[in-house]
């Protein structure tokens, strides 16, 4: 995820949200909810990349890229045995992790601060679970190859350096709840005021449980490049 400055997190309309062609489900499906009320910004990903990095962080970037060859060497010795099974490990995570975001809410909440806490402590397990992935990731590749410990250890420089600030933008993911949850009971309040009374309840839970998954699969995204890289080289090599 990419914003036009550390000061707008996901804002939407007529944001980065509409602002990129490839982007994640998560950001389309924020988009769709909320309205658009201004073109999207110019500028290319490395203009808006650069928005995150400071001349700081520039440098620190530039010291640890410059170490990456030589941590490599240090630490890069194939372990003896089979490879691990890095890909069944994520997808055990990813099938852990999206039934429990997935998980029923009877009887639906009517009150928007419950949705919010419930949606906040699945954001806490997924950065637990998948912090504690990524690491082991990182040092399964470090033990690999040079090639694999370069990447580990570049993926712990930007994680380091960008994590926090994705971080802060996830942050703002229940802002958009809270207004979709506003224009449910709004919506039917005006065009099925027939409907059950609960109907628009059900609706948002579906919305939750549709913007965890995606949050799901957008925090997941590092640690998968990760596992196909280390599939690829150990395939190469086998």
């Amino acid at each position: 995820m990419v914003p036009d400055s550390t000061q707008a997190p996901l804002r939407g309309p007529g944001n980065v949200l509409h602002a990129s062609f490839h982007q994640p489900a998560l950001v389309r499906l924020l988009a769709d909810w909320a309205p658009a009320d201004s073109a999207a910004p110019g500028g290319d990903l490395a203009e808006r990349l650069g928005h995150w990095l400071n001349v700081a962080d520039a440098i620190t970037l530039r010291s640890a890229l410059q170490a990456v060859p030589a941590v490599a060497s240090a630490r890069a010795a194939r372990a003896p045995g089979a490879a691990p099974d890095l890909a069944a490990e994520l997808q055990r995570q990813r099938s852990t992790l999206s039934a429990s975001l997935s998980a029923n809410e009877e009887p639906p909440e009517p009150e928007f601060a419950l949705h919010h806490q419930r949606y906040l402590m699945g954001q806490r397990r997924m950065e637990m679970a998948i912090d504690a992935l990524r690491e082991h990731v990182r040092q399964t590749l470090a033990r690999t190859s040079p090639r694999l410990a370069q990447l580990a250890a570049l993926d712990a420089v930007l994680d380091q350096m960008l994590g926090g600030r994705e971080q802060h933008l996830l942050a703002s993911v229940p802002v958009f709840l809270k207004q979709r949850f506003e224009q449910r009971r709004r919506e039917q309040a005006a065009d099925a005021p027939d409907a059950p009374a609960d109907a628009w309840l059900q609706a948002f839970a579906q919305d939750c449980r549709a913007a965890a998954l995606a949050e799901l699969d957008l925090r997941l995204q590092p640690v998968t490049g990760l596992v196909e890289a280390f599939q690829q080289e150990t395939a190469f090599s086998a």
